[in-house]
C-alpha cells in the first residue's frame, strides 16, 4: 500500500515565499476542519445511502484491463493531481469512469466528430502513446512525470504532434473535454472533495438560509485562504488559456490541418 512517504516531494504544491514543498492534508483546500458527512442526519435516507456509498471500497474494473485501467490512472493523476491529499483520502477517479463505459452510459447527445466514447478512450491511449514515443522515445508509462505532463499539454493546446490518423477521426479539443470531464466529475461527486470547497452538502430537506454577501451557513467554516505554486515536477503554470480552442469554429481546426 501506498504511504505519505512514497509522494515524489517534486510533485507536491510548494510555498511560494519559500519553494520548499507543501505537506499533504488529510482535507486540502481553504476550508480546515469542515467535513460536509457530519451533516448526514440531516439529509433523507436516499440521499444518505448514495453520498455514502461513495466512500466504499473500490469495485474492480469491469470495462478497462489491467494495463487500460493503470494507463488511465496515470492520466487522470495529471488532470487532477492529489498529492496535495494525504494517500488515504485520495479520492478514486478511473473507476466512475470505468462503471459509466462498462454499462455504456452516455450524455445522450454525441458530437459529429467524436465516436463513441468507448472507442474515444482506446483511440486515445493510442493517441497518447503515440505523441510520446514521437516527443520523447518511449511510451507514455515510461516517461518521467514532467514529460508526461508536456503529452498531455500537447493535447489540452491542440497541437498535438503524432497521431494524425486518429486526431483525422476524433477532435483532439472535445477528446480534451471529455477526459477532463470525467475526471471533474468523479471528483467533484465525491464527499472529501466537498470538504475542500466548502460545500455543505444536499440541502434537502434542510434548505440554505444564508443567500446573501456569500456568508456561511452556521454549520460551514469561514474560508481560509494560502498562497502555493505549482509543483515543481508540473507544468501547470506555463499552460495557456484555451477557451478559444472550444468553440464551435475552432472544431475542426486539427482535422483541417495538413
Amino acid at each position: 500500500m501506498k504511504k505519505n512517504s512514497d509522494i515524489d516531494s517534486s510533485l507536491l504544491p510548494r510555498d511560494p515565499a519559500t519553494g520548499e514543498p507543501l505537506t499533504p492534508r488529510r482535507t486540502p483546500g481553504y476550508y480546515p476542519g469542515f467535513s460536509t458527512l457530519s451533516q448526514s442526519s440531516f439529509w433523507d435516507d436516499a440521499t444518505r445511502r448514495v453520498v455514502t456509498k461513495r466512500l466504499e471500497s473500490p469495485q474492480p474494473s469491469k470495462f478497462f484491463s489491467a494495463a487500460e485501467f493503470e494507463f488511465w490512472t496515470v492520466v487522470f493523476a495529471h488532470l487532477i493531481p492529489q498529492n496535495d491529499r494525504t494517500v488515504d483520502r485520495q479520492i478514486p477517479l478511473v473507476l466512475p469512469l470505468d462503471h459509466r463505459l462498462h454499462i455504456n452510459q452516455t450524455v445522450g447527445y454525441r458530437y459529429e466528430t467524436m465516436p463513441q466514447d468507448r472507442d474515444a478512450y482506446r483511440l486515445g491511449r493510442e493517441a497518447l502513446n503515440e505523441e510520446a514515443r514521437q516527443q520523447y522515445g518511449g511510451e507514455f508509462l515510461s516517461l518521467p512525470y514532467r514529460e508526461q505532463d508536456l503529452v498531455l499539454k500537447a493535447i489540452h493546446d491542440g497541437k498535438p504532434q503524432a497521431a494524425k490518423e486518429i486526431w483525422s477521426r476524433m477532435s483532439v479539443d472535445r477528446f480534451w473535454q471529455l477526459m477532463m470531464g470525467d475526471a471533474i466529475d468523479a471528483y467533484y461527486a465525491h464527499p472529501w472533495a466537498w470538504d475542500e470547497i466548502g460545500f455543505g452538502g444536499p440541502a434537502y430537506p434542510r434548505a440554505y438560509t444564508r443567500l446573501e454577501r456569500g456568508e456561511p451557513e452556521p454549520w460551514e467554516v469561514e474560508e481560509k485562504r494560502y498562497e502555493w505554486a505549482a509543483p515543481e515536477a508540473a507544468v501547470s503554470d506555463e499552460v495557456q488559456p484555451s477557451a478559444h480552442l472550444h468553440t464551435e469554429a475552432d472544431q475542426h481546426k486539427w482535422n483541417k490541418e495538413e
